[in-house]
């Protein structure tokens, strides 16, 4: 963490000159038993080639509104930060009628037509794998990525100042994103080794923060569980114990 980060894309670049080979991510579903990991520079390899997507074949420039239409995945987290790599205001939850772009997962593609913008699918399958048959209106975010650059220049600088995040109904800034994720982590006793364990869904503002905001911000890492309830309070137990989590929040 470096304080004079200002957008949560500057947090991700802090923590890769810190340590690129730390995990930063540890993303379970358990409705598949899928378990991925990601380093922090395995998972800024895939924010770099998303956010050229978003600039180069989306078109989306600094101001341009994104529905984003995931759960708590670690493809989420990567579309979050992206976004604000490139200046694009992400709407977790947002409507697509109003968006100039969408993204979304398989249970929201009906939704998600209604965008008159780009539309960008993801299958949500293990090990990012793309859809058996493409979506009809839709780009395959599996497709499509691989064959972007891994390093990422933004065509204007982003504004700190200016909107980055809607969530719950309310803009913010990507000054007071980063401001809000630094209070979560010392409300939460985050710091630099830290592993919090979320259960809590990218829709609200606490999810989005202690699914991946707060870590990033203290230094820490997340282990980011989908489906959560399907656990018993024994298995929990089990992967607290094996993922050396120091912070709960379900």
């Amino acid at each position: 963490m470096n304080t004079t980060d200002r957008t949560p894309a500057d947090l991700l670049r802090s923590a890769l000159a810190a340590d690129p080979a730390r995990p930063l991510v540890t993303f379970y579903d358990d409705a598949t038993g899928e378990r991925v990991e990601l380093s922090v520079a395995t998972f800024a390899n895939w924010v770099a080639k998303t956010a050229n997507l978003l600039q180069g074949e989306l078109a989306a420039e600094p101001g341009s509104r994104l529905a984003l239409l995931l759960p708590a995945h670690w493809q989420t987290a990567v579309w979050l930060i992206a976004c604000s790599s490139v200046g694009v205001v992400a709407e977790a939850g947002g409507d697509p009628a109003g968006a100039d772009l969408v993204v979304c997962g398989p249970d929201e593609l009906e939704r998600a037509r209604a965008c008159s913008g780009e539309r960008v699918a993801l299958a949500l399958r293990p090990l990012g794998g793309r859809f058996p048959q493409p979506p009809a209106g839709f780009l395959d975010y599996a497709v499509e990525v691989p064959s972007q650059g891994d390093r990422f220049s933004p065509y204007a600088p982003v504004d700190p100042t200016a909107p980055a995040l809607v969530v719950e109904g309310e803009e913010l800034t990507a000054e007071q994103v980063v401001e809000r994720a630094r209070a979560d982590a010392a409300r939460y006793g985050l710091s630099a080794g830290s592993r919090l364990l979320s259960g809590l869904p990218y829709d609200r503002w606490e999810g989005l923060s202690a699914g991946l905001l707060a870590p990033l911000a203290a230094g820490a890492s997340v282990v980011l569980c989908r489906n959560p309830g399907r656990l018993s309070g024994e298995d929990l137990d089990k992967r607290r114990e094996s993922e050396r989590v120091t912070v709960t929040a379900l």
